[in-house]
C-alpha cells in the first residue's frame, strides 16, 4: 500500500521512511509544499502524512484542503508540533482523519495508519475475503483454499491491489504508479517488469488450485474478474 509522508524535518522524515518501508509499505517523500501538491493530483495513495508547517507556499491544511477538492478518498494523519485545541479542531473539521503531536513514537503511528486504511479500504476487517482467496492485511499474508500462498512483497502489494480494484481495468501505467512509485523513474523505460510480475503472481494462484481471474484487456491493461 502506498504512503505519502509530507515533512521538511529530513531526520523525521528518514526516521518515518525506514520504519513504515520495513512494514510493508511503499513510501513517497516530499519536503515542501509544491513537491506535495503535485504528488497528491499525480498520484493516489491510501494514507497521507502531512505536517501543517511546510516550506514553500503553502502549509499542510491548504494541502488537506485540495484533495478534499479533488474528492481524494485518503487517509489522512496530521503530524505537528502544534499542539493546541484550536489546530486539532480545525485540521479534523477540514477532512483530517487523525492529528497526531510531536513527538510521537513510530510505532503508534504506524497502528494509526493502519486503523485508518482498514477503516477507509476494507471496512474496518482485518481479512479481505474474495471467493478462495483470503487476504489477512496485518500479517500480509494471502491464503488460497486454506493454504498460504508464497508470495514476494511486490505479488501481495499487486494482488492486493487487483482485489481491492476487482472489475475494474487498471492500465500497466496504474499500476506501476501504484506499486513501484518513485523508483519507477529509476526502471526502464519499458513496461515489460509488469507483465513479469503479473504472469507469475497469475501462475502461483492458478498453482493453488485458484480460478484464472487476472484477464488481460489488450491494448490497455489488466482486470481482475470472475466474469
Amino acid at each position: 500500500m502506498k504512503l505519502l509522508v509530507i515533512e521538511d524535518e529530513l531526520d523525521l522524515q528518514e526516521s518515518i521512511e525506514l520504519t513504515l518501508s520495513a512494514e510493508g509499505f511503499s513510501i513517497e517523500t516530499a519536503s515542501d509544499f509544491p513537491t506535495a501538491e503535485e504528488k497528491i493530483f499525480l498520484y493516489d495513495y491510501e494514507c497521507i502524512i502531512v505536517d501543517l508547517t511546510l516550506p514553500g507556499n503553502g502549509s499542510g491544511l491548504d494541502l488537506i484542503k485540495k484533495l478534499k477538492e479533488k474528492e481524494s478518498n485518503s487517509g489522512i494523519i496530521i503530524i505537528s508540533a502544534r499542539d493546541s485545541l484550536d489546530d486539532k479542531l480545525k485540521g479534523l473539521d477540514i477532512g483530517a482523519d487523525d492529528y497526531l503531536t510531536k513527538p510521537f513514537h513510530l510505532s503508534e503511528l504506524s497502528a494509526r495508519i493502519k486503523s485508518i486504511i482498514r477503516r477507509r479500504g476494507l471496512m474496518g476487517l482485518n481479512e479481505y475475503v474474495f471467493h478462495e482467496i483470503t487476504i489477512i492485511l496485518e500479517g500480509r499474508k494471502a491464503i488460497v483454499n486454506g493454504n498460504e500462498l508464497i508470495l514476494t512483497k511486490k505479488e501481495y502489494d499487486l494482488l492486493l491491489y487487483f482485489i481491492m480494484n476487482k472489475n475494474r481495468i487498471l492500465s500497466k501505467e496504474m499500476i506501476v504508479e501504484h506499486l513501484w512509485g518513485d523508483e519507477v523513474s529509476t526502471m526502464a523505460d519499458s513496461l515489460d517488469f509488469v507483465y513479469t510480475h503479473i504472469k507469475n503472481l497469475r501462475k502461483k494462484l492458478i498453482d493453488k488450485g485458484c480460478k484464472d481471474y487476472v484477464q488481460t484487456v489488450y491494448g490497455i491493461g489488466y482486470k481482475f474478474s470472475e466474469a
